[in-house]
């Protein structure tokens, strides 16, 4: 995640919804041709195992403490699926990762967005390609697997504004599709994951993103869940680091009790890893973070968890930002195999945060197991004080949108959110987006 610029540049309302309907045309004929139908995994684009033993399970899925976007969940994610397009090549990854343990992935995805009512620019868009992979180099037959994991991007705009400036462009305080920037080529991960213990325990180490496994669940993905970050990790109370060196650990202390914990460096910049050494072990200013979940077991944790994370953010002196601390909680339950509702709230103390309070209530569908899926959100939330200044109006923010996954390699979200008192931005009484997100993975 990055510090959103505040770009106020003026263009008319009606330009940006006739450019909507553009780029929704644009998009439709770049990657259409890969529109197939064939099914999808559950809910977060992962699917449960259904026919395999809790062992098994957590073999195949030790990295279950992590999100959508952990590089191990969204490989398995991508492979599980029937794909009738290309078949050779997703045969040739599949027996790649049987015979080596190497796992690779490349997708593009590209967003725009558009307001009714702005003081800036009225729309947004841009790109962004990632190759991202996982390489089991030892324990492979115990399931005690030690990996080397990575992810490399390049964001780029396609607008004059990218969508991660396209809140505060808008008087909001809050992000919308904050990863779609225009940082160009960036280190997301590059880290050693071990897991211990049959795949009951994970240890990570090295380049990492802490909204892999802190607070997580399975609509939080800009890629294929919410847009908006109020729905995201920590419901926009925690003043979450940009990705860096750290170190986290997770594991299940009995069948049904999980504990997450780890540090990681607070002033990191992706798009210049080198200086990271400096900044971790010269500067030492860290975030810090404990959780704790209940879960029906091991292999529903992605989906079905009630858990409470506490986190620390020290002082940065070059950044001008207060030490700060905050609690969150989240319950999300996976129902029928058809719903997902959720219950998410933080508050925070001074640290930088977008938000000092905060509460997310939702839900997923899909009526059929694997297939499109809908997400409803409401959140409600009152600015930090400490960061942006006393007496800004609490804001009230819905989100609706429906991911068509029109074959496993493709799919594309057509999304509307409504903001309520945008609390940099007092003369619009409410704002109307509308957004459209394309992903191709291959």
């Amino acid at each position: 995640m990055n510090d959103p610029r505040r770009s106020m540049i003026s263009m008319t309302p009606a330009g940006g919804w006739r450019r909507l309907r553009g780029a929704a045309l644009a998009v439709t004929l770049l990657l259409g041709a890969a529109a197939v139908p064939a099914e999808e995994p559950g809910p977060g684009s992962e699917a449960e195992e259904t026919d395999t033993s809790e062992t098994d399970a957590r073999k195949r899925k030790g990295e279950r403490f992590g999100g959508p976007d952990q590089v191990d969940n969204q490989l398995e994610s991508d492979a599980e699926a029937a794909r009738p397009v290309f078949e050779r090549y997703w045969d040739w990854k599949a027996g790649l990762a049987e015979e080596h343990g190497f796992s690779f992935g490349v997708d593009y995805s590209a967003v725009y967005l558009t307001a009714d009512d702005s003081p800036g620019d009225d729309e947004a868009a841009s790109g962004m390609v990632r190759f991202f992979g996982s390489w089991d180099l030892v324990g492979r037959e115990s399931g005690n697997t030690g990996a080397l994991v990575w992810k490399v991007e390049h964001r780029h705009r396609i607008a004059d504004l990218p969508p991660g400036d396209f809140g505060f462009n808008l008087g909001y305080v809050g992000l919308i599709e904050p990863p779609f920037s225009d940082q160009q080529l960036r280190l997301t991960n590059f880290y050693w994951r071990q897991r211990l213990n049959e795949g009951r325990v994970a240890l990570i180490g090295g380049w990492v993103d802490v909204t892999d496994y802190l607070d997580v669940y399975a609509l939080a993905s800009p890629w294929t869940g919410f847009t908006n970050f109020a729905f995201s990790t920590g419901a926009a109370t925690i003043a979450l680091p940009n990705e860096g060196l750290g170190l986290a650990a997770g594991g299940m202390v009995s069948d049904r009790i999980f504990v997450i914990g780890g540090l990681a460096d607070a002033n990191s910049d992706p798009a210049d890893p080198g200086e990271g050494f400096d900044t971790f072990f010269d500067t030492a200013e860290y975030f810090k973070h404990l959780e704790i979940g209940w879960t029906p077991s091991q292999g529903q944790i992605y989906l079905d968890n009630f858990h409470l994370t506490l986190w620390h953010a020290d002082e940065r002196v070059e950044a001008a930002t207060l030490d700060g601390w905050g609690v969150n909680v989240s319950l999300t339950r996976y129902l029928k195999e058809r719903w997902l509702p959720f219950v998410r709230a933080g508050y925070a103390e001074d640290g930088g945060s977008l938000l000092e309070a905060a509460v997310a209530v939702g839900f997923g569908y899909q009526r059929e197991p694997g297939k499109d899926l809908l997400g409803v959100g409401f959140h409600w939330g009152r600015p930090n004080e400490s960061t942006f200044g006393p007496g800004l109006d609490d804001q009230v923010t819905a989100e609706v949108f429906y991911r068509w996954q029109a074959s496993r390699a493709f799919a594309i979200t057509p999304d509307v959110q409504w903001i309520s008192d945008s609390a940099l931005n007092p003369e619009a009484s409410s704002i109307l987006v509308l957004g459209l997100r394309a992903r191709l993975a291959f």
